[in-house]
């Protein structure tokens, strides 16, 4: 019989009713305004906000750690030049806040008002305006990815650490180069370490996306502001914007759930059993539990006579 636990049955009886309760409040009380989230959360100016954030994130995952791979790979180098730019990149961006480093590059204009192409310390063959060329789309995608970046290159590097140095020397006994070894035994073996961190900088920047508000890039806050200005329906809007990030982060921690489930392979003897699996797996116990009590309740065949 299995013990009873009084304590943990009494815990989760107040929780469910704390539950209870704030959920009950949040759906009665009318200044949450749930027809207005309604009404607002398919629009087409908030669903261009949010197909503008979606494109952001991208853009600024694949970028950072495209530039935080080669910033890792310079901080592990044996060249000493090649070994302290990377980390003088790191330790600037990651001791400057991001809204000062996007307030920033948005005004780089006053430093230098045109950028050209040519011969370095010569004359340029071609010239553009800086006011002309970052606009505040193109500002936000370069402050996020540099800031990024930063992040992701200590990322990167300490999943290539983590991985054991006898792999690489045995893949040099095995004759293999550099770069195969890199491919294809340290960096699988690294992702184990690498997926989890970079799933939560990816989950990071979606909200973190929001801060390009105040470039007045029309993200999926923005475009909940510009409609709250107008309605003065502050809280609804603000709801709506809410629902969608936390849409867009459940998708994005199911697939980080499944890629680190795929990762894993070969490090463990059996891969950790999916959701739906586990919900399978208790379905069944529920059907088998009331046939194994019917069977038990059956009187043997050698029974009274």
């Amino acid at each position: 019989m299995p013990r009873r636990h009084p304590g943990r049955l009494l815990a989760a009886a107040v929780a469910l009713l704390v539950l209870a309760m704030v959920l009950n409040s949040v759906v009665r009380n009318d200044a949450f305004g749930w027809d207005v989230v309604g009404r607002y959360l398919t629009t087409s100016a908030v669903l261009s906000g949010l197909l503008l954030t979606l494109w952001l994130t991208a853009a600024v995952m694949v970028l950072g750690f495209l530039l935080g791979t080669v910033l890792a790979v310079m901080r592990l180098s044996a060249n000493a030049v090649l070994r302290t730019l990377g980390w003088g990149y790191v330790w600037i961006f990651r001791s400057t806040p991001l809204l000062v480093q996007l307030l920033f590059w948005f005004n780089i204009g006053a430093l230098y008002p045109t950028l050209g192409v040519g011969v370095p310390f010569g004359p340029q063959f071609a010239t553009v305006q800086t006011v002309d060329l970052f606009g505040p789309t193109l500002t936000a995608v370069i402050g996020l990815t540099l800031h990024e970046a930063a992040y992701a290159a200590e990322v990167v590097r300490g999943g290539i650490l983590s991985v054991d140095a006898g792999q690489t020397e045995a893949a040099q006994a095995l004759g293999l180069s550099r770069w195969r070894t890199l491919r294809r035994i340290v960096v699988p073996q690294a992702m184990r370490s690498i997926v989890p961190t970079a799933g939560n900088m990816l989950i990071g920047t979606l909200k973190g996306t929001s801060i390009v508000s105040v470039l007045a890039v029309h993200d999926l806050l923005f475009s909940v502001q510009l409609v709250y200005n107008q309605t003065y329906q502050v809280i609804p809007l603000l709801l709506v914007a809410t629902l969608w990030y936390v849409a867009v982060t459940t998708v994005l921690t199911a697939a980080q759930y499944h890629v680190e489930r795929y990762y894993a392979r070969g490090a463990a003897r059996s891969l950790p059993p999916t959701p739906l699996q586990r919900l399978r797996t208790r379905l069944a116990a529920l059907r088998v539990r009331p046939a194994a009590a019917a069977d038990g309740a059956r009187p043997s065949a050698g029974g009274d006579r």
